[in-house]
């Protein structure tokens, strides 16, 4: 099989699209990294309960949490690149959907952005073999990330595995973040945990503390129900709830805290964290969107009016203070 041969089209999240002149659309925040996804004409062949590309959904395929991704020929998008008004991107980011052939067209994808853009380039994918892997980094790859999603392995085997039909299991995604690590080296694996899914505070601290060991970061996202999704009807997470694991996570990455610092109450809520937390969080990035370098994500979490979970941009002075006033405690 030719590898060398390019998906004919491609999804670019709206606000990418916009960037690139591919439509008009008014962005209260522009994106600092490209988002483009592999594109098929048919569903993801997993079955994700929160997740509009789900094979069982009827939601819209052309959406990933909030946000519309637009599909456009792949040549078109890269006369989008080559524009000499182009405002600068920091980061490439390929979105992969699990498909029969989807390794190949990522592969090729990920070749063209590198080549073409020069810039650094991310894949965020399901659990591949490390010879896979070894290919995405070949191809020009810097980072990889597969999503956990789920902070238990029964909420991961309940939302993505086997309660719903799904081809994941947490042991190959487990192996896949091992090989991951491996093939990229330390401090370029991330896996998106998802908040909002029935976990506790103390098992999301666990999985971000178990993820750090294993030398990968944890990526924070908040649960956003979608109609023609299975947990449609699920609330978003409480914003305190949110607030205290995005907290924990900064922490615990960041080296200033462990697991073992955090305190509980009897509900499993954080009550403590072992540290000030003035010092280590008091510029508000703990508070940003996390990710790769570069990586902003505007408004997949929330709407622009807010209440933000992750900010897509510096916070100010007051936004700072009021998040540490919050965090004193559990309401």
């Amino acid at each position: 099989m030719n590898h060398s041969l390019e998906p004919e089209r491609v999804r670019v999240s709206i606000g990418t699209a916009s960037v690139l002149g591919l439509l008009k659309y008014r962005i209260a925040v522009p994106p600092t990294t490209a988002y483009l996804m592999t594109y098929t004409k048919g569903s993801c062949l997993a079955n994700c309960s929160f997740c509009a590309q789900a094979r069982d959904h009827s939601a819209d395929k052309g959406r990933l949490s909030r946000v519309e991704w637009p599909d456009y020929p792949l040549d078109r998008v890269m006369e989008g690149f080559r524009a000499p008004a182009l405002p600068v991107f920091e980061r490439v980011c390929v979105q992969v959907i699990n498909y029969p052939g989807f390794l190949d067209d990522t592969v090729s994808l990920v070749r063209l952005m590198k080549d073409e853009t020069g810039l650094p380039v991310s894949v965020d994918t399901c659990p591949v073999d490390r010879e896979s892997l070894v290919r995405l980094r070949e191809a020009g790859a810097e980072m990889v990330s597969i999503p956990l999603d789920g902070a238990t392995r029964k909420i991961f085997d309940d939302i993505k595995g086997a309660g719903v039909k799904g081809p994941y299991r947490w042991e190959t995604h487990m192996e896949a973040l091992d090989a991951a690590v491996q093939v990229f080296g330390e401090g370029n694996v991330g896996s998106n945990l998802i908040v909002g899914l029935g976990e506790t505070e103390r098992e999301a601290a666990t999985l971000i503390q178990r993820l750090h060991d294993m030398k990968v970061k944890t990526v924070l996202f908040a649960f956003t129900p979608l109609p023609g999704t299975r947990l449609e009807d699920l609330p978003p997470p409480r914003l305190d709830k949110y607030r205290r694991i995005q907290a924990a996570r900064h922490l615990i990455v960041n080296g200033h805290a462990e697991l073992g610092d955090l305190s509980f109450d009897e509900e499993s809520r954080i009550t403590g964290y072992g540290v000030d937390l003035e010092p280590v969080l008091g510029d508000g990035v703990a508070f940003m969107t996390t990710g790769c370098p570069g990586c902003n994500r505007p408004f997949y979490n929330e709407r622009p009016s807010g209440p933000f979970y992750n900010y897509p941009r510096p916070l100010t002075e007051e936004e700072v203070g009021m998040i540490l006033e919050d965090l004193k405690g559990p309401s």
